[in-house]
């Protein structure tokens, strides 16, 4: 627990509730006997703090954005990929309880497993140390210019972008195809290519199909514009 507040760069005053955010339901089950809590408790209310302070966040940052583009940005924000490259940041897998089903099916490098428990985490600081300590460690985390940048990145539409830009000329089709595919079931990694007219004009990778479309599209944008 030492090692992760030091990650976190805060110390619990109350340190059951971090033992709480780190325990999965797979070990809880499995340990009923010690009537151990779980962390999806946690989660529901570390979901409605992150989303309050990144609401706060957005609100001050961007005075001149509809409500519209504000909630778009904090779904972006708060998605679970977003706290995934969270977790993986402080390396929270390591520090997970989880039962031997888990343990053995990749559960440590699961990303809805590790979102879920940096939502547990970030309601944890807050019961412990108060909605300040919560936004504290959310802005170190998640609300840095960096990570806004990283945000905007993902909100951008390649596919709709390369599609305006053939349609320019007449008689253009635009395909994509799915090429390969590798990693365990949990943590795939697919790859995709966009042909123009039946012809390669770009390829990139994603961890899903959709996202590995995107990239490929921003590739064959970035070649087409050069």
């Amino acid at each position: 627990m030492k090692e992760l507040e030091k990650k976190l760069d805060y110390a619990f005053q109350n340190p059951a509730l971090l033992e709480e955010a780190l325990c999965h339901s797979s070990y809880a089950n499995e340990h009923r006997a010690d009537r151990l809590s779980s962390n999806e408790r946690l989660e529901f209310l570390g979901d409605s703090v992150l989303g309050f302070v990144t609401a706060e966040f957005l609100f001050a940052q961007h005075p001149d954005l509809p409500e519209g583009d504000l909630t778009r940005i904090r779904a972006a924000l708060v998605c679970e990929q977003s706290l995934y490259e969270v977790a993986r940041k402080l390396n929270l897998g390591a520090f997970l309880w989880l039962g031997r089903g888990e343990e053995s099916g990749g559960g440590r490098t699961r990303t809805s497993i590790l979102a879920d428990a940096t939502e547990a985490v970030f309601a944890a600081v807050y019961l412990d140390g108060g909605i300040q300590a919560a936004s504290a460690l959310i802005h170190r985390c998640l609300l840095d210019a960096e990570r806004e940048e990283e945000v905007e990145e993902r909100r951008r539409d390649y596919k709709t972008a390369l599609q305006e830009l053939v349609q320019r000329q007449a008689d253009q089709v635009l395909t994509y195809r799915m090429v390969g595919e590798h990693g365990p079931d949990h943590a795939k990694t697919f790859t995709a290519e966009v042909l123009l007219n039946g012809e390669s004009i770009g390829s990139g990778s994603g961890h899903s199909k959709k996202e590995a479309e995107q990239s490929a599209a921003k590739s064959a944008l970035e070649q087409m514009t050069e």
